[in-house]
């Protein structure tokens, strides 16, 4: 049986959890300050931690901090009412399997939870750099990490429009599930390399795969290359193929950046937007 710490002071939340997680048989520990929190753990073997960075009196990115350095593995979810791009990159750099934005929704809250004892995969993640300006990633290839990279990237841009915002994070999600599924081979002992970088008056992205690169006049699979007479003929290769859906991302990307270019080899690509 799994056991959860929540730290959290807000007897609704607690409540919430506790609902949302019923039938799974997980065991819940609760802890309203870092002094108890840090007793519980060091009498009981927790697998996951969720803590609510709005907790009063608490220092949540502190307390992310020394809870990851004493355990490198342990697996840890944050709350938060409106995450700042410390928040965000404190995440990052601690990595952190899950950030949830209020108001929480049941379904979000088994989902990160379930998802999070299960399968987080993000440990394995190396952080190069989680500077607010240049964030440099070593991702293992496995398409579960993409959803909480491209959230806490999009925290980063979250001052630009929202079409440029959602554009950027569009584009990054499909650069990197391309280069983890046909680069890396979904092989999570294999890496990609990323690159983000926020400049004055351009979002630089740049992503490499441990792959061969391929020949873009032959990617089947690819909405890019459908014929005009048979816009969805990628869908049925990718079907054939065992792929998961989609296919659109290099077709859609090159219509949400200002810039898109590959190397020579085509297992690195940049693509850039400027603001």
């Amino acid at each position: 049986m799994s056991t959860i710490l929540v730290i959290d002071d807000d007897p609704s939340l607690r409540h919430l959890i506790e609902g949302a997680i019923a039938e799974y048989g997980f065991r819940l520990l609760f802890a309203s300050t870092c002094e108890t929190a840090l007793g519980t753990l060091s009498h009981h073997d927790c697998d996951l931690i969720i803590l609510d960075c709005d907790t009063a009196g608490l220092d949540p990115l502190e307390l992310t901090a020394k809870l990851r350095k004493a355990d490198p593995r342990r697996r840890i979810i944050l709350l938060a009412n409106q995450p700042t791009v410390q928040t965000a990159l404190t995440a990052l750099a601690n990595r952190v399997c899950d950030l949830l934005l209020r108001p929480l929704q049941v379904e979000d809250l088994r989902l990160a939870i379930t998802s999070a004892v299960n399968e987080c995969r993000i440990h394995d993640l190396g952080v190069v750099s989680a500077d607010q300006n240049w964030v440099q990633l070593r991702v293992p290839c496995d398409l579960n990490i993409v959803p909480i990279l491209q959230k806490l990237l999009t925290i980063l841009q979250s001052d630009l429009p929202e079409e440029t915002c959602e554009g950027m994070a569009y584009a990054f999600r499909e650069m990197l599930n391309n280069a983890i599924e046909h680069g890396g081979k979904l092989d999570p002992s294999k890496y990609v390399e990323v690159l983000f970088c926020r400049m004055k008056r351009a979002i630089v992205y740049w992503i490499k795969d441990p792959g061969e690169g391929f020949d873009p006049r032959h990617l089947p699979h690819a909405a890019v290359n459908n014929p005009d007479d048979d816009p969805f003929r990628h869908v049925l290769v990718r079907d054939e193929q065992g792929l998961r859906a989609g296919g659109f991302g290099i077709l859609l990307t090159n219509q949400l950046v200002d810039e898109l270019v590959y190397n020579e080899r085509r297992n690195e690509v940049m693509f850039i937007k400027y603001i």
